[in-house]
């Protein structure tokens, strides 16, 4: 399910897969699951945990509204995860393999192109009603009729939700949409109670508390600053293999904030149990104090196999500046991204350099073989030097390249027709000078002014005039649903199968749907070609052909400026959690986490 948290959009994972032909247990990735039948819980959870205790935790921004899956208002994406379950889960170990939640047995009927689902007569609502057919096909309806508009866009090849029984509905996809993930995605709607919504408006705001079949019940909240979370002792799903050893807090509590670095001192204060960290700087040197020294908080770094979060200035293509690539080209330049590295960031980043950096399909050199024959076939349409050129970042590493990149800048934009007049960069048809306005947000955006800061006195030197805004969390939100900027800083949690998710995030017909994932506003004939060809690829290496592809072509357009990643999640929490032992880099886990004062 699409969700929107913190500073980053966050999507779910996209799978390519092959099923078996009659009904089974779990949907898998064209192979066999790891997890096999009789299984008793995932490897990366202590599944005797005990239960108890309170969790603090931050978030940022604010709420106004407890529906994150429409168009209006605030929503947090966490709560909706933990009050409401979806038809099956995934493991951060498994991310090719899909296994029963609330759907207990699937049946995808690839000639018919149909996916049946049985569901889990245990499946119950916080208030012990059970969950029904009639939830399923009201919750997958009232997304496409009353949710925000990408739904549309999502789930534009599945046909209709038929109901074969109270315990087991049918998904009829498109005919010939060829669309391989489509099994999949379905299993990852949340399911609403139909009674519950009776009578209200799904694409109204509402801070009504809404009934869930989740492992948590909103207990209390103040809108806009807190809200706590109750574990529901009689949770359906608690001993199911997939459920065990998570959500062992008897509360969660989550604390809105408008800045990351005020949760440090939150932290320190006991006002708030873990951050993650997002600033190198304040991992660097935030924690030198007595509290870490004698152990009362840990820091600590949680190693991820997760790919790269795109994080990046995304530029604005349906303003006219930004429709010329050169002009995107010579702002790029003027990003010295070695220069932050080594003097802000305490040289704690990588460079992201890919739209699929970590995932092991980043187009790197020159194509070859399969993704070359692919890429052939929409020569006219693509920059020669996709085949020509490998796709190199700027170096900035020594003032002497600092200057000839800027140097290069001049050039790219006389030759978009811009040229200096009195000292500034002015487009010669209109004589309107070029002018940029980058946006951030309140939580990320004490960060980013030391970032902005170099990068502004660059662009200042190549005639352009930038300034850096940072707004409140929610006002930025908005800004961005209405494609409301000439830059602005973004991420994005990538998926390490991508799929369906790209036509939302880079296809044209999501460009012009307000709220929409495609914030740049890319509308590409080929990107589109390329999508399509990922979703419908039917082997695995036709699968990687298609989205190095792609990688190369978004990257040959220059429709983003990279900034960096890291393989690491940095956490700063108290002294008073246990959490499972394991090998497995399966990052920050805080829901398999439990007070250890418990185990006394």
């Amino acid at each position: 399910m699409i969700r929107k948290n913190k500073f980053y959009l966050s999507f779910f994972v996209a799978f390519f897969f092959s099923f078996a032909a009659s009904a089974t247990p779990y949907l898998s990735l064209y192979g066999s699951p790891k997890y096999k039948a009789g299984f008793t819980s995932f490897a990366y959870v202590n599944p005797d945990a005990p239960k108890g205790g309170r969790l603090v935790i931050p978030e940022y921004g604010g709420f106004d509204n407890f529906n994150p899956y429409i168009f209006k208002g605030a929503a947090s994406g966490t709560i909706a995860e933990l009050i409401w379950d979806s038809l099956a889960v995934t493991s951060t170990d498994d991310v090719g393999t899909v296994y029963p939640l609330i759907a207990k047995d699937f049946d995808f009927d690839a000639q018919n192109e149909t996916l049946t689902l049985k569901l889990d007569e245990r499946a119950r609502f916080a208030d012990g009603s059970p969950v029904t057919a009639d939830d399923v096909i009201f919750s997958f309806n009232v997304l496409l009729e009353k949710g925000a508009p990408i739904y549309k866009v999502y789930y534009a090849d599945v046909e209709r939700v038929e109901k074969i029984s109270p315990h087991a509905v049918k998904f009829h996809f498109r005919k010939g949409a060829q669309n391989k993930e489509l099994p999949l995605i379905v299993t990852q709607i949340k399911v609403f109670s139909q009674k519950d919504w009776e009578g209200l408006d799904f694409s109204k705001p509402s801070l009504r508390v809404p009934l869930g079949n989740g492992p948590y019940r909103i207990k209390d909240f103040q809108a806009g600053k807190f809200v706590v979370l109750e574990r529901n002792p009689n949770y359906w799903a608690k001993d199911l293999p997939s459920r065990r050893g998570f959500f062992n807090f008897d509360e969660i509590r989550i604390d809105w904030y408008q800045d990351t670095t005020v949760t440090l001192q939150a932290l320190f204060a006991g006002n708030i149990d873990a951050r993650e960290e997002y600033i190198a700087k304040i991992w660097a040197t935030g924690y030198d104090n007595e509290l870490v020294a004698r152990g009362d908080v840990v820091q600590k770094s949680f190693e991820h196999q997760e790919p790269a979060v795109l994080q990046f200035f995304a530029f604005n293509l349906r303003r006219p500046p930004f429709q010329d690539k050169r002009v995107r080209q010579a702002i790029n330049l003027a990003f010295n991204f070695d220069f932050a590295n080594e003097k802000l960031f305490y040289k704690q980043y990588q460079r992201l350099y890919s739209y699929f950096t970590n995932t092991g399909m980043e187009a790197t050199g020159l194509p070859q073989g399969l993704e070359k024959r692919i890429l052939e076939k929409f020569r006219p349409q693509i920059d020669a030097d996709v085949f020509e050129k490998p796709f190199t970042l700027p170096d900035h590493s020594t003032p002497q390249k600092v200057r000839e990149n800027l140097r290069t800048a001049v050039k790219l934009l006389q030759e978009a027709g811009y040229d200096f007049v009195d000292g500034k960069m002015v487009f010669l048809e209109t004589k309107e000078p070029l002018e940029i306005e980058v946006l951030s947000n309140s939580a990320n955006g004490s960060t980013f002014t030391r970032v902005m800061l170099p990068f502004i006195a660059n662009l200042k030197k190549i005639g352009i005039k930038a300034t850096f805004r940072n707004l409140e969390v929610n006002v930025f939100k908005n800004r961005m649903d209405q494609f409301d900027y000439d830059m602005a800083i973004m991420s994005y949690r990538m998926s390490s199968l991508p799929g369906n998710e790209l036509k939302e995030m880079f296809g044209s017909p999501a460009a012009d749907v307000k709220g929409s994932y495609n914030i740049m506003g890319i509308q590409n004939e080929v990107v589109d070609a390329l999508i399509e060809g990922i979703v419908r690829a039917q082997t695995r290496d036709v699968y990687e052909a298609y989205v190095r592809a792609l990688d190369r072509v978004l990257l040959s357009e220059n429709y983003l400026i990279f900034q960096w990643y890291s393989p690491y999640h940095r956490v700063g929490y108290r002294n008073r959690f246990g959490m499972p032992e394991t090998n497995l880099k399966v990052g920050f886990q805080p829901l398999s986490w439990w007070d250890k004062t418990l185990e006394e």
